[in-house]
């Protein structure tokens, strides 16, 4: 007998009428949901508000109409983006004759000039809510437009509200090259601090954006001005040489293979490919793919195409020249890309893109297109540059061999672990706990240390994992060296989930592994080599948040009867700032091998004390935000950290 849900003991019924369906107006739904927009309202979500803006301005580079582009994070915590293009039309719309063209753009999800293929050839803007949700995820918003001679203003307020029509307040100011009136567009927001975690901007992170985007507009120049720092930041790129510009600087820390950089370019209608290309003497491929100057950060039917054919024309052309013997397989694309640098940038009238947050391009027209152009231009470039060419197969070939040597290096490692039962290394000093979600394993720089560590730490739920010196650095080693490597092995076995491709991090035995290394040069060192292999052989593992890094302090000293730790040489100086008739002195604690258990257990194992920085892609999407997480202002190890790995667009999502 069915049971009506009124009659269910502590269940009330529910009512459904035509009142509970709410209509969200206007720029509502932005608010109700900006991570649908943006993808989060963490540092991520905050910084893709200026991308959008910006990406307006390079439109209208791409259509020829701009070539300069300023960004200017404002004193106030505001950020203004200027260019000097056509600037947004400002007079009646023709279907709304009551409003201005540039209010409803401004107000309006799904308006804008990139639908009918009149106002831009391409551009970045697909879905049409770009400069709206700007607007509706600020406090204020000021929108000024110079055309046809006139200067005009419109002003919006929290919710993007208008609050100022759209008006023209005088003549346009004159541009300082030509004396003729300038045109362009000026958008001046203020982020909204009850949407976003928080509403600081990042200047390193706006910088290497910017720096893209230059290098992406062959001749584009983009200012870059910081008001927030004494004295003011200033920083201007223009890049006459493109992509290939991009694949010099990129390269500008590796040993490349050869000087040259292989480039070329194709077009039909609606659609165009520009690539370029660089090997150097590394063992990590580095393609980067953009769409319409959007990072597409997944790659998609661009990079298949050029992949394929990249993996054909060197194949075919090492059978031609008898580098590859008959009775030889063909080398594998991924024995072709190691060491690579590329760049492919496209560009078409509909892009059409996975997801709000364009990860991915999904148009197959242009997988085509990126396939013809590789096939006919590469094949050409290795026939005019025969030194270069020998140069890739050979490398190639290395690569083959290495993969093949490796790939025998980890069924025996495979074997020996299943005939020595859990496999576990034997200086692991683990925990009795089964349960990986309360299991911490630390990573523990030196014997010594290792000791102390052992004697600190919950052997229920801690495990100790002591490493002598620094570890291999594997940006600089193929994998079957690597994998011969007794630090290495140690890492993977205490582990338990595999390497590169085979890491299942389902199988991870810890859910949290904390490096745990000496307060100096050599302790950063440590970290940063650590941190660079898991990124390339386990990056699920930095990707879900499991990385932990654990600082050690340097110095401590006595406040009473209580002893205090002090981080670093800055702490120390602040701690004397704020204590001037401190009396005792300081002890400078050297390593942790000359730590007792006690400190240990309390600076860095004691999970009530212990300060633990977690990294994860929110907190750092860039390698100089690694940097200087790790490393403070250490310009040497900076340089050391970005030289280590490499310098890509998204490098460490971590």
């Amino acid at each position: 007998m069915a049971v009506k849900v009124d009659e269910i003991p502590g269940k009330a019924a529910a009512s459904y009428t035509e009142e509970d369906i709410t209509v969200l107006e206007g720029l509502e739904a932005v608010r109700k949901r900006p991570g649908m927009y943006i993808g989060s309202t963490g540092p991520t979500g905050l910084h893709h508000l200026v991308w959008e803006v910006v990406d307006n301005s390079v439109d209208e580079a791409m259509a020829g109409r701009a070539t300069r582009i300023d960004v200017t994070l404002l004193a106030d915590g505001g950020v203004r983006v200027s260019d000097d293009g056509a600037g947004i039309p400002v007079g009646p719309h023709p279907k709304y004759p009551k409003q201005s063209t540039a209010e409803i753009v401004l107000t309006t999800l799904h308006a804008g000039g990139k639908f009918g293929g009149k106002g831009y050839q391409v551009s970045g803007g697909l879905h049409g809510v770009g400069i709206s949700v700007v607007n509706a995820l600020s406090t204020r918003l000021v929108l000024e437009v110079d055309r046809d001679g006139q200067h005009w203003e419109a002003e919006f307020e929290k919710g993007g509200k208008v609050k100022q029509k759209m008006t023209a307040v005088g003549p346009a100011p004159k541009d300082r090259g030509t004396g003729e009136p300038r045109n362009g567009t000026t958008v001046t927001f203020w982020p909204d601090g009850s949407i976003f975690d928080e509403t600081e901007f990042r200047a390193q992170t706006i910088l290497e954006r910017m720096q893209i985007m230059a290098f992406l507009n062959k001749g584009l120049e983009i200012r870059f001005t910081d008001e927030r720092t004494d004295p003011v930041t200033k920083m201007t790129y223009k890049y006459n040489g493109g992509i290939v510009d991009f694949v010099k600087h990129l390269n500008a820390s590796k040993e490349s293979l050869f000087r040259k950089v292989a480039s070329f370019e194709q077009a039909e209608e609606g659609q165009e490919v520009e690539i370029a290309l660089q090997w150097n003497a590394g063992y990590h491929e580095s393609i980067h793919s953009f769409a319409n100057g959007i990072s597409t950060i997944e790659g998609g039917m661009h990079v298949e195409g050029f992949s394929k054919s990249l993996t054909n024309v060197v194949n075919r052309y090492a059978r031609a020249r008898n580098l590859l013997k008959e009775k030889e397989e063909n080398l594998k694309g991924e024995d072709i890309r190691e060491g690579l640098t590329a760049i492919i940038s496209v560009r078409l009238r509909d892009p059409q893109f996975e997801g709000q947050t364009k990860a991915k391009l999904g148009n197959t027209s242009i997988r085509s297109l990126a396939e013809r152009t590789t096939n006919q231009k590469l094949t050409e470039w290795l026939e005019e540059n025969p030194r270069e060419a020998s140069q890739i197969v050979q490398k190639s070939l290395q690569a083959a061999r290495a993969r093949m040597a490796a790939q025998g290096a980890r069924d025996l490692t495979r074997r020996k672990s299943a005939l020595d039962g859990a496999g576990l290394p034997g200086k692991l000093a683990d925990c009795s706990s089964r349960d990986p979600r309360e299991s911490e394993l630390f990573i523990v720089e030196g014997n010594s240390a290792g000791g102390s560590a052992k004697d600190a730490r919950n052997p229920h739920t801690q495990a100790i994992l002591p490493i002598r010196g620094k570890i291999l650095n594997v940006e600089r080693a193929r994998i079957d060296k690597m994998l011969k490597n007794a630090e290495i092995q140690a890492l993977i076995s205490a582990i338990g989930a595999g390497l590169a491709e085979e890491f299942d991090v389902e199988k991870i035995r810890y859910h949290k592994v904390i490096l745990l290394a000496d307060a100096d040069v050599d302790g950063s060192h440590i970290r940063t080599l650590l941190l660079t292999f898991f990124y390339r052989q386990m990056k699920p593992l930095v990707e879900g948040g499991f990385i932990y890094v654990a600082q050690p302090p340097l110095y401590s000293t006595l406040v009473g009867k209580e002893k205090i730790y002090l981080k670093d040489d800055a702490a120390r100086d602040a701690f004397l700032a704020e204590h001037p008739d401190h009396k005792h002195d300081f002890n400078r604690l050297k390593g942790l091998g000359e730590m007792d258990f006690a400190e240990l257990r309390d600076t860095t194992m004691d999970p009530g004390k212990r300060s633990l920085l977690q990294i994860n892609v929110e907190q750092a999407a860039t390698a100089d935000e690694v940097c200087s997480i790790l490393m403070g202002d250490d310009v040497e190890l900076r340089r050391h950290f970005i030289q280590t790995n490499a310098k890509d667009v998204r490098f460490l999502d971590i």
